[in-house]
């Protein structure tokens, strides 16, 4: 789950992380009040969306004229932010951040995320603060610093204050990098992020370090035990099909090809989508039913595959382990009957009552390409679409 930046600021204040004045407001004119009480003669206004690149895409805006605060609010606010990180509708702006200013000597990236292939903790940092990481790392690799947190002896302020010398900190400012990240690991932990980023952590004239920026990502899967960051989710700035699929406890992601795809469990949505790759066809989702599959929750994958205008055919591939196939089969059919759907639909099963399914199928319509195998069903899906 991803949070906005003024919700990441609220947990760094909480925390004791340094940030600027600032708030958020949803009218132009809240965002002109802000920037009045705030004071000073320098204002920020950040477009609040679920993306990285607000900058160059136009979603922070600088001015000294507090006037220009309520108008260029104005400009923001119901409108949909573009960036290198969404698609070509971009994100709807309904919230807009307004700080106050301040100079700037030096800029730092930090960041805390749990890597995977460490299987811990692990601090990235670089004195190229301001620019994508990931720019950073291709182009300066030796300018790119990591602490991996050893998970038996925890935290260590020794690593971190080598990382500290290694940016170029000295004294005051080193006392607070290692304040600075040793809040940020523990907020890691108590919010279960599995990532906060400061980009750019800066110094600024009075030599004290800033976090001017904030991203936190919450590991969905604790949720359960995070009720109160629930409140943070932002469901506007998801897919709407995938808000309603996570509703009906499906696992959906859209994607831009024209095969939809639906089948039980995750690795073999994969492999069937690979598959469809392979023999040159696009897939247009992951949708994985899940292993408790019943007839009404497959209704309602149809119902989402259904809403993506993109999609020509489907792919239904499943195997009938926990999910009898005979359920399927039956959420299958009552689709049909509730929806026109006129383009081909694949389906390969395997497992428990196949032949009872299959026999249900067959009687459901000539649309209903049955299939042997997974391979056979990507070659017949992917034919049938092309030929369409």
């Amino acid at each position: 789950m991803n949070l906005h930046e003024f919700q990441s600021k609220e947990l760094f204040l909480n925390a004791g992380i340094p940030i600027l004045k600032g708030a958020v407001a949803s009218s132009p004119v809240k965002a002109k009040s802000i920037a009045e009480q705030l004071g000073g003669d320098t204002w920020v206004i950040k477009a609040q969306v679920h993306a990285g690149g607000r900058g160059k895409a136009g979603g922070v805006k600088i001015t000294n004229n507090i006037d220009e605060v309520e108008s260029i609010a104005s400009s923001m606010l119901g409108s949909r932010l573009i960036t290198k990180q969404t698609d070509q509708n971009g994100l709807p702006i309904d919230y807009v951040y307004v700080e106050c200013g301040t100079e700037i000597k030096s800029e730092f990236y930090l960041s805390l995320l749990i890597d995977r292939a460490k299987e811990s903790w692990t601090f990235i940092a670089s004195s190229e603060g301001g620019m994508d990481i990931e720019v950073v790392a291709d182009e300066s690799p030796n300018k790119i610093l990591k602490y991996t947190v050893n998970p038996i002896d925890g935290l260590s302020e020794a690593e971190l204050s080598h990382m500290a010398t290694e940016l170029g900190f000295i004294n005051e400012t080193t006392i607070e990098f290692i304040d600075i990240t040793t809040k940020l690991f523990l907020l890691a932990k108590k919010t279960d992020a599995n990532l906060i980023e400061i980009n750019p952590l800066i110094i600024d004239t009075t030599n004290h370090l800033i976090a001017l920026d904030s991203k936190i990502t919450i590991d969905s899967n604790a949720l359960f035990r995070q009720e109160v960051l629930m409140h943070y989710k932002d469901p506007n700035q998801e897919h709407a099909l995938e808000v309603k699929a996570t509703e009906n406890d499906l696992s959906y992601v859209s994607l831009d090809g024209d095969i939809a795809c639906m089948v039980n469990g995750a690795g073999l949505a994969m492999a069937t989508m690979d598959l469809i790759k392979l023999h040159g066809g696009e897939p247009a989702n992951f949708l994985d039913v899940g292993g408790g599959a019943t007839t009404e929750r497959v209704k309602v994958a149809f119902e989402i595959i259904m809403e993506n205008p993109n999609v020509k055919g489907i792919l239904i591939n499943i195997f009938g382990g926990i999910v009898r196939c005979d359920v399927i089969a039956s959420g299958i059919t009552e689709a049909l009957k509730e929806s026109k759907i006129d383009f081909p639909i694949v389906v390969r099963l395997e497992g428990t009552n196949v032949d009872l399914a299959k026999d249900m199928l067959a009687e459901a319509g000539a649309q209903i390409i049955p299939a042997d195998d997974l391979t056979d069903a990507a070659i017949k899906i992917v034919t049938s679409v092309k030929g369409s």
